[in-house]
């Protein structure tokens, strides 16, 4: 809900009446204040969490096994010995939707992650689709991964047919089906850890973090050693450094891209962080660069020890170093893999029930989801939930080929929290909602402001009424009520020409829907071979066109004074504001564009079960409903006077 252009000092204004289809439609663009889950009574999250077990759980959310897998596949097949090149320009890549959510989540430090700032900044109807995504991206992910531990522990025992019965999987011809109850047991095992407490789990996650990045220290320590003493061979190859080009190497960037997701889940536990402001930017950073220095030394010591073209696409590190006569090492790389599908397993289930809770605490899911256990003070209601779809997944299905399925949440979630990035800077929220509970405050203040304005000013002033958005009927029923608001004469000046506010956050609201098309025609354009050349460039032409002169409009008008004292003023504030969330934008949209037709239909099935779910339940019972939407300005005066009249 945004206010109106020709009253900037704010209407006072309800969404009540949003029963029918243009109400609907209305409350997809409703949006709630930060601080909002603190409103919430009964048992709420345990605030335990400090930098060192945030390190932890982004660390070990986002290195998984497929670093063991990832670095024969890209070099044989993109960069060659350029692979580190290619995971510096990926980890770049994901800095940028690093810094977005490290300037939101210690601004808006509150469950749910994404999610909860597209509330705050784009509207209920997108936050619902990201909500809605993430929900399926976590539960893929979590039976994908648990899946993945048994033919990893197979390799321990000499194959997977040597595997003990209760480890192995299960053919049942009946159904035609393959069972892995082991992926099934391990998942209600975790979901058990995240159910005791959120320091407790987070403290075994660490354990087994550790584990992971000490095996990665050993394949870069040992295999540096091997590379001395066998002159790098992987180096001394006639087609040089860039086997691939330079295109090849970007093809690769975009590969192992996918590698650095899971540091967005330490924005989910924003709500249990001690100082939010300051632990979760730290926490971020630290774990992103991790993440990449780990990435990049295992790269330059494999693609070193073994010629790109001889590297084992599904065994590179335990052959690489076979070659070199440490067979015995393989275990120790398959003890790694192990811990690291048992960490991201924790990363994958810890962040949905908190999603789960977020959602149902505005009122798009059902009460149920939001429920805090007094005890362990952890939503276990949700995290049973979600341990019990997972583990059912990971029991019946295979779900590698959904795979592709799992990224579309995240870069969904990263192009939505740089887009509200943008927003937060030139168009903040200017409207608090407040219960209806408050009605009889609004008005008592509305007829004190309007009496005492025109005692002041002895003439009429300009009159605003305070009405509903969403229907007909006025907000008061029994007094026609008619509030003077005086306008703030705030004027930006740009060379020679006077913009009021009004008008500077109409451009800048415009500019950014118009630079998100044009990255979007821009992504579609250059990823779509099929088209006409003529028509190609064209859509190219326009896209480019769009973004350069939006990124030239935003960096000359002002940024809102109000992003000053938005959310939680004084944490991290991110950086190159235009530049970087609209270059991030257009990364995340690019990888989105490039996921496949494949992808999309499956994913677009979900996304109408989604809507559906919304429009036959989370709409009609959003906690925004009936609220009343008044100026920021006023709402402190409105609470306080509420606040007198109860007592």
């Amino acid at each position: 809900m945004g206010v109106s252009d020709d009253c900037d000092g704010g209407s006072l204004s309800s969404s009540r009446g949003s029963r029918g289809w243009g109400g609907g439609i209305k409350s997809l663009t409703r949006r709630k204040q930060v601080d909002s889950a603190n409103d919430k009574k009964g048992p709420q999250l345990a605030k335990e969490l400090s930098v060192p077990y945030l390190v932890a759980i982004g660390v070990g959310s986002t290195i998984g096994a497929g670093v063991y897998i990832l670095v024969g596949t890209v070099a044989r097949e993109h960069t060659g010995p350029a692979l580190t090149i290619s995971f510096l320009i990926a980890g770049i890549a994901a800095a940028l939707s690093a810094f977005c959510y490290a300037e939101l989540s210690s601004r808006c430090p509150s469950a749910g992650s994404a999610y909860h700032y597209s509330y705050i900044c784009a509207g209920e109807g997108l936050a619902w689709l990201v909500g809605w995504a993430l929900l399926l991206e976590y539960t893929l992910s979590g039976a994908a991964v648990a899946r993945g531990i048994s033919p990893n522990l197979g390799f321990l025992f000499g194959g997977q047919n040597n595997l003990p019965a209760f480890l192995s999987r299960q053919y049942i011809p009946g159904l035609d089906i393959t069972v892995d109850p082991f992926a099934a047991v391990l998942v209600f095992v975790v979901t058990g850890l995240l159910s005791v407490g959120i320091k407790e789990s987070t403290l075994a996650q660490a354990i087994v973090t550790t584990a992971n990045v000490c095996v990665l220290l050993f394949v870069i320590i040992a295999g540096t050693y091997l590379g001395f003493k066998s002159g790098w061979v992987g180096y001394e190859l006639p087609t040089g450094y860039f086997p691939f080009g330079v295109d090849g190497m970007l093809a690769g960037s975009a590969t192992v891209f996918f590698s650095y997701i899971g540091f967005d889940t330490v924005a989910s536990t924003a709500e249990e962080v001690k100082n939010p402001r300051r632990d979760l930017p730290l926490g971020i950073g630290a774990s992103l660069s991790i993440c990449c220095a780990l990435y990049m030394l295992v790269s330059v010591v494999i693609v070193g020890l073994v010629p790109y073209n001889a590297m084992d696409p599904d065994t590179p590190i335990s052959t690489a170093f076979a070659s070199h006569g440490m067979d015995w090492a393989s275990y120790v790389i398959t003890v790694g893999a192990v811990t690291a599908l048992c960490s991201t397993l924790m990363g994958s289930l810890l962040p949905q029930p908190r999603i789960l809770m977020a959602m149902a605490r505005d009122g798009l899911l059902p009460s149920f989801f939001s429920d805090v256990n007094e005890r362990t003070q952890v939503p276990i209601k949700s995290t049973l939930v979600t341990g019990i779809g997972a583990a059912i997944l990971a029991f019946f299905m295979d779900v590698s080929e959904l795979a592709g399925m799992v990224s579309v949440g995240t870069l969904v979630a990263f192009t939505m929290v740089a887009i509200s990035v943008l927003i937060l800077r030139y168009v903040p929220p200017d409207e608090v909602p407040l219960p209806p509970s408050l009605h009889e405050s609004i008005d008592s203040f509305a007829l004190q402001y309007g009496e005492s304005s025109k005692k002041s000013n002895g003439k009429d002033p300009k009159v605003i009424v305070i009405s509903s958005k969403d229907s007909a009927q006025p907000l008061l029923d029994e007094v026609d009520v008619s509030v003077e608001i005086p306008l703030i004469a705030k004027h930006l000046h740009i060379g020679n020409y006077v913009m009021n506010e009004s008008k500077r956050r109409k451009i800048a609201g415009w500019t950014i829907m118009l630079t998100c098309i044009g990255e979007f025609l821009l992504a579609y354009s250059a990823s779509s071979l099929g088209f006409p050349s003529f028509l190609r460039y064209s859509l190219c032409g326009v896209g480019g066109a769009l973004i350069l002169s939006g990124l030239v409009v935003l960096t000359c008008i002002d940024q809102d004074d109000a992003r000053h004292s938005f959310g939680h003023a004084g944490g991290f504030i991110c950086p190159f504001v235009p530049l970087l969330p609209i270059a991030c934008i257009l990364i995340n949209v690019y990888l989105l564009v490039n996921l496949g037709a494949a992808t999309w239909a499956r994913v677009s099935v979900w996304l109408v079960l989604g809507v559906v779910v919304y429009l036959f339940y989370g709409r009609t019972h959003s906690s925004l409903r009936d609220a009343v939407y008044v100026p920021t300005a006023h709402a402190d005066e409105i609470r306080h006077g509420s606040a007198n009249y109860v007592a």
